[in-house]
């Protein structure tokens, strides 16, 4: 059974400013060259690709943007107090993606 998070209230946590950025998730966006803006972006707009409801002590979950150059962020929510953990981003590329950028390749 997939355990989904609650994406609207992470969403408003990130519009209210609540966000908790990760130390490698920060390491991983400036060697990446992301900023916090498209990050920020992804979080109040993306598409929710996977869920992994049983990560620890959060849920969390990858969300993609395809505004411009698509964008993962894989994020968690802590719902009390309410705040969003930034865990890290990336550009998916097609080695690892289908043509859609959402769907993981099968590994042979």
């Amino acid at each position: 059974m997939t355990v989904e998070i609650d994406l609207l209230r992470l969403r408003q946590s990130v519009a209210a400013g609540q966000l908790l950025w990760r130390q490698h998730g920060l390491t991983r966006m400036v060697e990446r060259g992301i900023t916090r803006k498209e990050v920020v972006a992804v979080l109040l707009r993306g598409e929710p690709i996977e869920f992994y409801g049983h990560d620890k002590p959060y849920p969390s979950c990858l969300l993609h943007l395809a505004e411009g150059e698509p964008l993962h962020v894989v994020a968690a929510f802590d719902p009390d107090p309410p705040r969003c953990h930034i865990i890290t981003a990336y550009r998916p590329d097609l080695d690892h993606f289908e043509d859609d950028l959402k769907m993981r390749r099968i590994k042979r």
